[in-house]
């Protein structure tokens, strides 16, 4: 058998032996994937809509239900990723998140403005279904996903506060 063959083979069989003993790692958990931001760059928190402005003082806490969530109209800290800001508002009622409305979001180019536009409106519907802001990320949209994620918690942490 000549040498050209025996290192053929030798390398063919090394390959399969590594392909097949392959194993991936575990999944991360989704609390993992959103990213933190340190307090001293974290926009100030928003007081829900109708709530009067006050000089420091804090807004009249309204009836909450089992889930802990005020009623009212939260905006979440604008979340900038490399793509753009994205930034929403979250409406309680009746203890439940009852919609979330995007305030802000990528259009500093066509692309970046097309991939928000498409995946947006499925991350809504996420956090509507979930009552939570732990929901799936957009494949294709990772930064935005992250980014409405980060924006839609900041707001859920007001509603608890």
């Amino acid at each position: 058998m000549p040498v050209r063959a025996i290192v053929s083979f030798v390398a063919t069989a090394v390959g399969l032996i590594l392909v097949f003993s392959f194993r991936t790692p575990p999944a991360a958990p989704a609390a993992a994937l959103t990213p933190t931001t340190p307090p001293s760059t974290a926009a100030p928190a928003a007081t829900p809509s109708g709530a009067p402005p006050s000089g420091g003082g804090s807004p009249t806490p309204t009836p909450q239900s089992s889930t802990g969530l005020k009623n009212g109209t939260y905006t979440g800290q604008n979340a900038a990723n490399f793509y753009g800001p994205v930034q929403v508002q979250v409406v309680i009622s009746g203890g439940r998140i009852t919609d979330v409305k995007t305030v802000q979001q990528p259009s500093d180019n066509p692309q970046s403005a097309y991939i928000a536009s498409v995946a947006i409106p499925y991350l809504r519907q996420e956090v509507l279904q979930a009552q939570s802001a732990q929901v799936q990320i957009i494949s294709g949209a990772t930064f935005d996903s992250q980014s409405y994620m980060q924006s839609v918690q900041s707001a859920l942490d007001q509603a608890h506060a």
